[in-house]
């Protein structure tokens, strides 16, 4: 039997622009097939928290723009679960409108906050940890994380340290938040043993996280705290549109995580990635006998190996003598870039829209 108190709260409002071309302004990566598994990120993602939190208890945020592609590929959510930003502000206000809505709703609730575009291959494993995490979150003063083992110096990662002092047998004390570091700095973390990567899944009851936010973002706490009998009725939209205009730009980790002194992390190993580039996509890819991975029906190779390649099924696509490279075919562009330059791919995007404007991006 479910908890009625347990709440998911999914993030679906990012663009995704280090996966352009395939990820455009108008179908960011969330609502792709990127990984060919017959279902898009955010369809994957629903249903690994439909077996935590009763389906009514699953909440979606995204901008205004996406409400259609949501209800279109979560039919099962009613359109109160759909929680619309009218701008992009980061993750803090994105966070505090849901929390705050669902507090309105149910002053006990313990929610997970997640990413709608992470993939997780031990899903068993993952449930297991948050129900461990949200059973830990039940009635206590405490903001909870989930960190993942690292397998290697990754520099496209933030990274959590922490102590040996515990809140439990499964949450150690944090020490310290390090956005992504240099690859010096990330090989020194992985030979001390005490740094996991930050998956950004956060766990907390919403009167604890009412009261981080009252401590340190005082402001955006008075915004939502003011909203709350607009909360669940049809005033909503209307005071979500000025609360956003009001509220910073900031992330939930540099405005809180970072700062608060009641934050723990629970290690895991889940078979976690945040599929934020091309890379990672390779990485989790099946993949030939040469490393490569292929996402496309007629694609013959010769000498390549290590590359990342996705082009359209009906396309016969030949390449030869290529090592390390990202090859994405949409149809209206193509582009082929080295593995190790993919960071750059958010700037093309960037650039190719100041040079033809919105036509691809």
């Amino acid at each position: 039997m479910m908890n009625k108190n347990f709440y998911a709260v999914i993030m679906a409002g990012g663009i995704g622009s280090r996966f352009w071309p395939v990820s455009r302004q108008n179908r960011p990566k969330q609502f792709i097939d990127i990984l060919g598994a017959g279902k898009t990120l955010i369809q994957l993602t629903y249903e690994r928290f439909s077996k935590i939190c009763p389906p009514e208890n699953i909440y979606i945020v995204t901008n205004e723009s996406y409400r259609d592609t949501v209800r279109e590929q979560l039919p099962d959510i009613q359109d109160e679960q759909v929680l619309c930003e009218p701008i992009m502000r980061n993750t803090a206000p994105c966070i505090a409108f849901a929390c705050y809505k669902i507090a309105r709703l149910n002053p006990d609730a313990v929610t997970v906050i997640a990413p709608s575009d992470h993939l997780i291959l031990k899903e068993d494993l993952f449930g297991d940890s948050i129900e461990k995490a949200m059973t830990t979150a039940l009635g206590q003063n405490v903001l909870l994380t989930l960190g993942i083992v690292p397998s290697r110096p990754d520099t496209g990662y933030g990274y959590v340290q922490y102590t040996e002092k515990k809140l439990n047998e499964h949450f150690h004390k944090v020490k310290t938040f390090t956005e992504k570091p240099n690859l010096e700095l990330a090989q020194t973390f992985i030979r001390s043993g005490d740094f996991l990567w930050n998956a950004g899944i956060f766990i907390w009851n919403v009167k604890a996280l009412k009261g981080a936010f009252e401590r340190f973002l005082p402001e955006m706490h008075e915004i939502f705290q003011e909203g709350a009998p607009y909360f669940n009725t049809k005033k909503e939209a209307d005071f979500i549109r000025t609360a956003y205009a009001q509220c910073t730009n900031i992330s939930i980790d540099y405005a809180i995580m970072e700062r608060a002194d009641n934050v723990y992390v629970m290690p895991g190993n889940f078979g976690w990635s945040d599929l934020g580039t091309w890379g990672s996509l390779h990485s989790v890819k099946e993949k030939d006998e040469r490393s490569n991975a292929i996402n496309g029906k007629q694609v013959m190779t010769y000498e390549t190996s290590d590359c990342m390649v996705h082009v359209p099924e009906n396309k016969l696509v030949i390449l030869q003598g290529m090592e390390n490279f990202i090859v994405v075919d949409t149809g209206d562009v193509l582009m082929i870039c080295k593995k190790s330059a993919e960071q750059q791919i958010k700037q093309i995007a960037g650039d190719v829209r100041q040079k033809e404007g919105d036509k691809f991006s």
